[in-house]
C-alpha cells in the first residue's frame, strides 16, 4: 500500500518539478493535501509560482482546473453558480460556477469581502454547494488552493478564523536559490514548461489511494504526541485561541499521508514534528500583547515542539 502511494506521489512530484524548480518539499506537501482531501493556503509574495503550482498539479492528474480572481466586487454567485430562468422551458436552470472543479485556485482570496469568502466554507468543509435549497456534490478529487500576499494589506479583508481552520496546511513557496532561478530562466527561454506538461497519473488512482491512507499504522504513543502538541497550543500563555479538533485531525491525517509518501506503513514522530508548523500555525490566535512583544504563531509552535516529550518506542506493528 505505502509503495503504491510513494510511486504515485513521486511520479506527480517529479512532473510538477518540471515547472516548479527547486521546491520539492512544497510540492510534496501539496500532494499530502491531495491525498488527505484537504485544502492549502499559499501565503507568499507575487511571482514565486503559486498559480503554476496549482496548474501543474491539475495537468499532472488530468483534472479540471479553475481559477477565480478574488476582488472586492466578486459576489458569492460568481463562485458557486446561479439559477437562471429559461424562457423556453419555463423553468430555472442551474449554471455551475467555477467552484465545480477538481482543483480550484482562489487567487488573492483576502481581497474579496467576507460575504464572498464565506461562499467557500461549504465547498471546503462539506464538498458540496447548496443553491436554492439543493445540495450539489463537488467532483472528486477536490482541492482549494487559496493564495494571499502577506505584505499587502490595503484593500484586503483578513480571512476569518472559521475559514482559516478549514485549510489543512498553510505553505510558503519562497524565493528560489541562485542555481534554481538560473534554471528557471533557462526553462523559460523558449516558452513556459506548463504548456508542455503532460498528464502522468489518473485522478481515479489518486482517489483510490485517498481511501487507503487511513490504514497507515499510528502507534498509541503517536496518538498521544499529536494530542499533547495540540492541547499545548490551547494552554499557552501567548495564545488567545489554540488549535481546534479539526486541527488535531489535520495533523493526524497529514502525518499518515506523509508516511505513505515516504514509503512507510507507519507514522514516526518526525512526521508529526515536520508537519506541525504547516498544519497548526495558521490556526493559532496570538494575544495582542504577545504580538507587540514580537511573538508569532510559528515561534510559539517551535517552543511547544522543543518542550513536548517525543515518543521513542518503535512505531512498527
Amino acid at each position: 500500500m505505502a509503495s503504491s502511494v510513494r510511486d504515485l506521489a513521486d511520479t506527480i512530484i517529479t512532473n510538477v518539478e518540471r515547472v516548479i524548480v527547486g521546491k520539492r518539499p512544497v510540492v510534496e506537501l501539496a500532494v499530502v493535501a491531495l491525498l488527505c482531501e484537504g485544502h492549502v493556503l499559499l501565503e507568499d509574495v507575487p511571482g514565486v509560482g503559486k498559480t503554476m503550482l496549482a496548474r501543474s498539479l491539475a495537468a499532472s492528474l488530468g483534472c479540471v482546473f479553475r481559477r477565480i480572481q478574488f476582488t472586492p466586487d466578486l459576489l458569492p454567485n460568481d463562485v458557486t453558480g446561479v439559477s437562471i430562468f429559461n424562457q423556453k422551458t419555463q423553468d430555472f436552470e442551474f449554471r455551475p460556477g467555477p467552484a465545480f472543479a477538481n482543483i480550484l485556485l482562489a487567487d488573492e482570496v483576502n481581497r474579496a469581502t467576507p460575504r464572498t469568502q464565506s461562499s467557500l466554507l461549504e465547498c471546503m468543509g462539506e464538498r458540496q454547494i447548496s443553491v436554492d435549497g439543493v445540495a450539489r456534490p463537488l467532483p472528486r478529487p477536490f482541492l482549494v488552493l487559496a493564495t494571499q500576499n502577506p505584505v499587502e494589506f490595503e484593500g484586503t479583508f483578513p480571512l476569518p478564523e472559521a475559514q482559516l481552520d478549514r485549510f489543512l496546511l498553510r505553505l510558503s513557496i519562497g524565493y528560489p536559490e541562485y542555481a534554481d532561478e538560473r534554471q528557471i530562466m533557462t526553462n523559460l527561454r523558449h516558452g513556459h514548461p506548463i504548456d508542455r506538461l503532460e498528464q502522468v497519473a489518473e485522478a481515479e488512482d489518486l482517489i483510490a489511494l485517498q481511501e487507503v491512507i487511513a490504514d497507515v499504522h499510528v502507534d498509541d504513543s503517536i496518538f498521544d504526541y499529536v494530542l499533547q502538541l495540540v492541547r499545548a497550543t490551547r494552554g499557552h500563555a501567548d495564545v488567545a485561541l489554540g488549535a481546534s479538533p479539526r486541527g488535531t485531525m489535520a495533523l493526524f491525517r497529514a502525518s499518515q499521508a506523509l508516511a505513505a509518501i515516504r514509503g512507510r506503513e507507519f507514522v514516526v514522530p518526525d512526521d508529526v514534528k515536520y508537519l506541525a508548523p504547516y498544519a497548526l500555525a495558521h490556526r493559532l490566535i496570538v494575544r495582542p500583547e504577545s504580538q507587540l512583544r514580537g511573538r508569532s504563531s510559528a515561534e510559539i509552535l517551535s517552543n511547544i515542539l522543543e518542550t513536548t516529550a517525543v515518543p521513542v518506542e518503535s512505531m512498527r506493528r
